[in-house]
């Protein structure tokens, strides 16, 4: 809403934290429940395999994205030549993974949760998972439960906003809305700090550079 979308950046570079659960014997095309089979296995991983599996893919690794995904090839969006029928090489890209763990597992099925950083593609990873296994796999489920600076507890349910439809007075209805709403400066409260005089937030202000020197350290590092 207004210059807060200019805060969106810097939340969309944060630490990102799913759970997700990845079926197994058959790789998709768009390697989610959504897209055709396209290679299939009676194989199945034992836990004991899974769990030897999750340090290759901890730290910084490389992965291909999805063929269904919104990367740029030449100007078009991967996914649009995907549904155009064509197979495209997108190059592989590095990315982090600060934690991988296994929640749980079922003959046909295992949930993890995952903490990573910008660029990770969750469902890259279930294809890949299922190819060092010998079993394919795909995305079963897949939910964003934290975006740095954001949790769970700043999360607003469909049916709360719904709700509001039921309030008559206008009055009344934005009211309500703006409890749900957050401060602005919350998107940025997990970044470094520095304070600055009056006379050098007038110039940022202006466009115009400031100097800081060795005293003027952040006040806070991000965790």
């Amino acid at each position: 809403l207004g210059d807060a979308t200019k805060t969106v950046p810097y939340v969309m570079d944060g630490r990102k934290i799913y759970e997700f659960a990845v079926a197994w014997g058959e790789e998709r095309s768009t390697d989610d429940l959504e897209g055709e089979v396209t290679q299939s296995s009676s194989a199945r991983p034992s836990e004991e395999d899974i769990r030897a599996l999750l340090p290759k893919y901890t730290g910084v690794i490389s992965q291909v994205p999805p063929q269904f995904s919104a990367i740029k090839i030449d100007g078009n969006r991967a996914y649009d030549l995907a549904r155009e029928g064509e197979t495209v090489d997108i190059p592989a890209r590095e990315v982090e993974v600060f934690r991988l763990s296994l929640l749980g597992c079922a003959p046909n099925l295992a949930h993890f949760e995952i903490e990573c950083g910008k660029g990770t593609y969750v469902r890259s990873l279930a294809r890949d998972f299922g190819r060092d296994l010998g079993c394919f796999g795909h995305i079963a489920s897949l939910r964003r439960s934290f975006v740095a600076p954001f949790a769970e507890e700043a999360m607003v349910t469909l049916a709360e906003l719904v709700a509001l439809e039921k309030i008559e007075s206008d009055e009344e209805r934005l009211e309500a809305l703006d409890a749900f709403l957050i401060d602005t400066g919350e998107a940025l409260s997990n970044l470094p700090h520095i304070a600055i005089t009056e006379d050098q937030a007038h110039r940022l202000k202006m466009g115009n550079p400031i100097i800081l020197r060795g005293r003027d350290a952040p006040l806070a590092e991000p965790e």
